[in-house]
């Protein structure tokens, strides 16, 4: 960024509107939750902010607000081109005056989004790191006033992430250039080192930080051992999401490409998404995704960051996430609006050996690979836990749970312990008779074979029935068996060649061995039927409706699709689930009831009152 002629003066704040008056009037909200009163607060007195707040807490009124009240126009960094035009929508309903300028429009756009701006005429502006980086927009924003900096999914700038984007490297130059200028950085996920690295790297050692509960105690998070992962899939979807909009996350493409079809197949709407797809094609299913209702999107991890549709009731991952930030990240996907929904992962021995692979015959450094393989043994300590899911999900984020939650599977169906030392001792035995007696190695199905005592064809080729422990695992069932194998790769008594896939014992495994520890190991537990409640017991009854106003609620529906359609937006840019479901339970007579709803503002009401009220009181 080139230095100005001359430093900007900071903006004079607004004597009025309010935050709270801001909050009512256009976002139809009566009160702040958490620290948004302290966060906008800050913000509009002229400081700094670096804010981690779960996805679906709020967010982004913690930006939008301040540049509401403050003078001149909030500046909003994104890395979500794609949503660029969603987001900007979304509060022009609202009455907000809002643009962005980004690759996607044409020169007569761009220049009319510069003439808004510098004449004062936009609440906030969306730019992409990379645009915000070109010369020619840093002297645009020297051409008008702005009110502040909003550096969204500020975990973009962790060079470790997923996430990663080199362009918000240079986003501490901001403080440097515009130093009048307020900054707030926001994220929905971080470790306490990624939470040091955005605070170093965007120059925000010195803000306020705040760090909410990564708690979302609407999500219930179930992890079940893989056994047919499809069909696993398509049992959750018919017994507790039809027809609900949900993402499926999978490792590979072709495994995205196959999941989608088979969806299809089996009545289900569903889309694929990969970076392999043309740009058009991704473009054109995130957009039926987002604006239409009941739409499955099955993707890899290039789906999703942003992603602002607030009625998407299920999360699914057919593969094993990487760590647990990113698996935090992704199921957090899952119900913005607050209602029931669902975490689901499946999980087995293939991911664990997959895994590590990809570990093995990844880029970087040693220290890089030991830093990947920390991500993973958290993940799968996560799996592997007979504790409250939650309660250790929060512990990863340094927070504190007192478990118990009722809404995760260990606590709604509780795993038994057992000790399985000596099942381990049989197992790394095996693998070691192989590996020093004979320099064999083999797979976890063909160890398994042998100690169950399977004579097969290519044990008998190898002579391996004559070994001391042929048969000495006959008492536990090869599935069990798979179950002691994962759980000793997931505890480190046991790895993989990851070119050959091939079981091999590590320094640890001898202490087991020679009797010096003990192997803790967990039954997975029986698959249960459905439970009494859609994805989160009491709470999804308390937000079950009646017959009558489930009727009603579905008119509301129709009525937004109609309308949301005829407009060109997402429906949830019309109204969100709850404040539809609001309306069906509450049924305000005229528009003054309408605006008491949670969530109809100053703009919605006259916008979309008359229209909603006459769905609402239509004959049935």
């Amino acid at each position: 960024m080139t230095e100005p002629d001359a430093a900007p003066t900071a903006p004079a704040l607004a004597v009025a509107p309010t935050p709270l008056e801001v909050l009512r009037t256009v976002f139809g909200y009566e009160a702040f939750r958490g620290e948004q009163q302290q966060i906008i607060d800050t913000v509009v007195a002229g400081g700094d902010a670096l804010v981690l707040m779960p996805t679906g807490g709020g967010k982004s009124l913690c930006y939008q607000i301040p540049a509401l009240v403050r003078r001149g126009t909030g500046v909003v960094v994104s890395p979500l081109i794609a949503l660029m035009q969603d987001q900007v929508d979304a509060l022009e309903t609202l009455g907000v005056r809002a643009g962005f300028l980004n690759s996607t429009q044409n020169p007569d756009e761009r220049r009319e989004v510069e003439r808004a701006y510098r004449a004062g005429e936009l609440d906030l502006l969306y730019l992409a790191p990379e645009r915000l980086g070109v010369p020619s927009t840093a002297r645009l924003l020297d051409e008008g006033t702005i009110a502040l900096f909003a550096i969204d999914e500020a975990h973009c700038v962790s060079q470790w992430g997923h996430d990663f984007r080199p362009d918000y490297l240079r986003l501490g130059e901001l403080a440097e250039r515009w130093p009048g200028v307020p900054r707030i950085a926001l994220t929905a996920t971080a470790t306490r080192q990624t939470h040091e690295e955005i605070a170093t790297r965007l120059a925000l050692t010195e803000a306020r930080h705040f760090v909410a509960s990564f708690d979302r105690p609407n999500i219930t998070y179930r992890i079940v051992p893989k056994d047919n992962p499809f069909r696993q899939l398509l049992d959750l979807l018919r017994a507790e999401h039809a027809g609900d909009a949900g993402i499926v996350y999978c490792l590979s493409r072709a495994s995205v490409e196959k999941t989608a079809q088979q969806l299809v197949e089996n009545g289900v709407r569903a889309l694929p998404y990969h970076a392999g797809l043309p740009s058009d094609v991704r473009a054109a299913h995130q957009a039926t995704f987002l604006r239409e209702d009941g739409v499955v999107m099955v993707a890899t991890i290039a789906f999703g960051m942003g992603i602002d549709k607030p009625d998407v009731r299920f999360v699914a991952h057919l593969d094993l996430p990487k760590s647990v930030e990113g698996y935090y990240q992704e199921t957090g996907r899952a119900g913005r609006d607050g209602l029931p929904s669902t975490a689901w992962l499946a999980y087995g021995l293939s991911d664990v050996v997959q895994q590590r692979r990809m570990i093995a015959e990844s880029d970087g450094d040693a220290a890089h690979r030991r830093r990947l393989a920390a991500h993973l043994d958290a993940m799968l300590a996560l799996c592997e836990t007979v504790e409250c899911r939650r309660a250790q999900l929060l512990r990863y984020f340094g927070q504190d749970h007192p478990g118990g939650c009722g809404a995760c599977d260990t606590c709604q169906n509780p795993p038994q312990a057992w000790d399985g030392t000596i099942a381990a001792q049989k197992l790394l035995s095996a693998v070691y008779r192989l590996e020093r007696e004979r320099n064999q190695r083999f797979g976890v199905g063909h160890v398994v074979d042998i100690l169950r005592g399977k004579a097969t064809p290519k044990i008998t080729q190898w002579r391996h029935d004559e070994l001391t422990v042929f048969g000495v695992g006959d008492d536990l069932p090869e599935a069990q068996w798979r179950s002691v194998a994962r759980q000793l790769l997931a505890q480190g008594l046991l790895e993989v060649d990851p070119a050959h896939g091939t079981l091999l014992l590590t320094e640890a495994s001898g202490d087991v061995l020679g009797r010096r520890r003990e192997v803790p190991l967990r039954h997975d537990p029986r698959p249960q039927g459905r439970t009494t409640s859609r994805s989160g017991g009491a709470r999804a009854e308390a937000a079950a409706l009646s017959d009558g106003d489930q009727a009603v609620f579905e008119r509301l529906r129709a009525w937004r699709a109609a309308t949301a359609k005829e407009q060109g937006v997402p429906a949830y840019v019309v109204f969100h689930d709850a404040t539809l479901r609001a309306v069906a339970t509450e049924r305000p007579a005229d528009l003054d009831a309408l605006g008491g709803i949670s969530g109809v503002g100053r703009a919605k009401l006259d916008r979309y009152g008359e229209g909603i009220l006459a769905a609402l009181h239509a004959p049935d």
